[in-house]
């Protein structure tokens, strides 16, 4: 059972230094620690010419251009090293996309098989550098934890430059150049970007060097038309990586949708379409393409084709030339998705068995360990298992002697830096406070493992009272919710990490209908009024699932009951039809 937290109210100081605001929006402006009147601009009111920081204010970025400016003038061999998820392969996209329209005549792409390489760097993988003649590696959304892999390109001649965001760890590869927010002594002002928006960045310089020399990309198209036609990729990158949507990152990704709205780029186009957000004239079917049309249509068949596959086709679809094979991609990864999504229902379902048959449930942590499941669907049924149970959770497989794993983490439990403390036991992992990815250096050592990450939970977490938390904006009657209301809402797009959709808790409502919606009833649907005649329809997404839901809500509400409910408000649009929709983010029986 979740614990509803109702968020305080502004202090009378800050409602007096903004009278001009509605008490609404002040009040979920001050719930996401906005108190400036520049932090509030530049929040309501993001401009790309002003809120978009200098690329050069990052230490090493004049340091990173020039190499790879000297690298194109010589024809050099470019190598970019990207990663599979969505992230890395729109930073790899944005990074090609720019080298190839500078000039660059040999550059190549590697994205690694989830599987076969794993995350980042590996050694394999530069020795293969080394024997192809590469000059320059440029990675986007790793290799801050490759020292060993740097190492060895550095003492072979190799240049390297690194773009990435990910946790730093004890050690910094020797790279010719990091481009880093987070990294000790940076500068750069924002450090939420994530591994798309900092490859942007380096785009941003290289193209910001390019113009001041008086030079013309190729296709006669402008440094700066080039740059912003770029941002549909930082913003489905952003949204897909789930990092802070404040400062820099807000900005790019709010015009990054407006971009992603008229994109030019083929493959998007055509994953849309078979998503289902536009049709075959590429008019958007339910009103302007959102955060959540990115988060739950377009992220996850971006990511499918690593998951299941290879990430060369998500590569592919987005830098496609052709309709064709922007067609034939977009079908390979909508099949891809399709598939994932019947593989994952599966492995949790082991998964959650495993967690039974093993006594674990009363463990800090939990492990699970199979033979056959994909490694691409890790992290994902980590995730779930994850808000089933409220504790971290490290899901793993066991593949050619190998075990190699994914965890997910509640916000209590800071999963990388306990894994920092555990380093001995990999040879190699990487990740956030919330997510880790790893491989273990010997099978023989996972008891040993697993022990002293559970006792490191187990002493961290032991007074923490375990239930999901949810931030509730502000209670309200349900007949404040209006279309007024819905259009304030959308100043506050996009939503995500650190400014989450608003959510408002109603008490006492009474239900006045149910009926099971989706495949298998997963879903439900319910009609309830609260201090008028007015009957409103909500929607609740998995309250239908048994296996989800700790209470079986098809059975035990009958028209009559009150029950209290934290919702969210949205639109549905269906057939010219618009009206407004309650979606159920948790509810409790009155």
């Amino acid at each position: 059972m979740s614990k509803w937290i109702i968020q305080p109210m502004p202090d009378a100081e800050f409602l007096a230094l903004h009278p001009e605001l509605p008490p609404l929006v002040a009040r979920l402006l001050w719930n996401r620690h906005l108190r400036t009147q520049e932090q509030i601009d530049e929040f309501l009111n993001p401009d790309y010419l002003q809120d978009i920081h200098d690329p050069f204010l990052f230490n090493d970025m004049a340091k990173a251009v020039t190499i790879i400016f000297t690298a194109i003038a010589e024809q050099k061999r470019i190598v970019v090293h990207g990663d599979y998820d969505a992230d890395g392969v729109s930073a790899t996209a944005i990074l090609y996309n720019c080298l190839k329209k500078m000039g660059a005549k040999h550059v190549d792409i590697f994205i690694p098989h989830r599987e076969i390489d794993g995350y980042g760097l590996n050694l394999k993988t530069v020795e293969e550098f080394l024997k192809q003649k590469d000059e320059l590696i440029i990675t986007c959304d790793c290799g801050i934890s490759n020292l060993p892999e740097v190492t060895l390109a550095k003492k072979n001649g190799l240049q390297v430059i690194i773009t990435d965001h990910h946790s730093i760890p004890p050690e910094i590869p020797p790279a010719d150049a990091i481009i880093h927010p987070k990294i000790p002594g940076e500068k750069y002002p924002d450090k939420g970007l994530c591994g798309a928006a900092v490859a942007f960045k380096l785009v941003q310089g290289l193209l910001k060097r390019h113009k001041e020399e008086g030079k013309q990309l190729i296709g006669e198209q402008s440094h700066e038309s080039f740059e912003k036609w770029q941002l549909d990729l930082v913003a489905i990158a952003t949204i897909g990586d789930m990092v802070t949507l404040l400062g820099e990152s807000r900005t790019l990704t709010r015009y990054g949708l407006t971009v992603l709205n008229k994109t030019k780029n083929l493959g998007l186009r055509y994953l849309m379409h078979v998503a289902g957000l536009v049709d075959e004239n590429g008019a958007p079917k339910r009103g302007a393409l959102n955060s959540h049309n990115v988060g739950f249509q377009i992220v996850p068949r971006l990511n499918a084709a690593g998951r299941m596959d290879h990430a060369n086709s998500a590569f592919g679809l987005l830098i496609a030339k052709t309709e064709t094979e922007a067609q034939e991609l977009a079908a390979q990864l909508n099949k891809n998705n399709t598939d994932r999504q019947k593989m994952t229902e599966v492995v949790v379902k082991e998964a959650r068995e495993q967690i039974k048959t093993t006594h674990q449930e009363d463990n800090a942590c939990l492990f699970v360990l199979g033979d056959a499941w994909p490694t691409g669907l890790l992290g994902l049924v980590a995730g779930k298992l994850k808000d089933e149970y409220y504790k971290p959770v490290l899901v793993m497989n066991r593949a050619e002697g190998e075990i190699n794993g994914s965890g997910r983490s509640i916000e209590e439990f800071d999963l990388i830096a306990n894994l920092q403390k555990l380093d001995k036991y990999f040879s190699k992992y990487g990740g956030h406070p919330q997510a880790c990815g790893f491989s273990l250096k010997n099978e023989k050592e996972l008891e040993n493992f697993k022990q002293a990450l559970e006792k490191s939970a187990h002493k961290t977490l032991k007074q923490v009272e375990l239930v999901p938390k949810i931030l509730v904006d502000a209670e309200v009657d349900l007949d404040e919710v209006n279309w007024k209301l819905f259009d304030l809402l959308q100043k506050f797009e996009p939503f995500g990490q650190n400014n989450e959709e608003p959510k408002y808790a109603a008490y006492g409502l009474t239900v006045t209908g149910i009926s099971p919606v989706g495949q298998d009833g997963r879903h439900l649907r319910l009609m309830v009024k609260h201090n008028s005649t007015v009957i409103r329809k909500t929607i609740g997404f998995g309250l239908g699932d048994i296996n989800r839901c700790e209470v079986d809500w098809k059975t035990c509400l009958q028209p009559g009951d009150k029950v209290d409910m934290v919702f969210t408000v949205g639109v549905n649009e269906w057939n010219g039809n618009r009206e407004l929709q309650l979606t159920i983010e948790d509810i409790k029986k009155g």
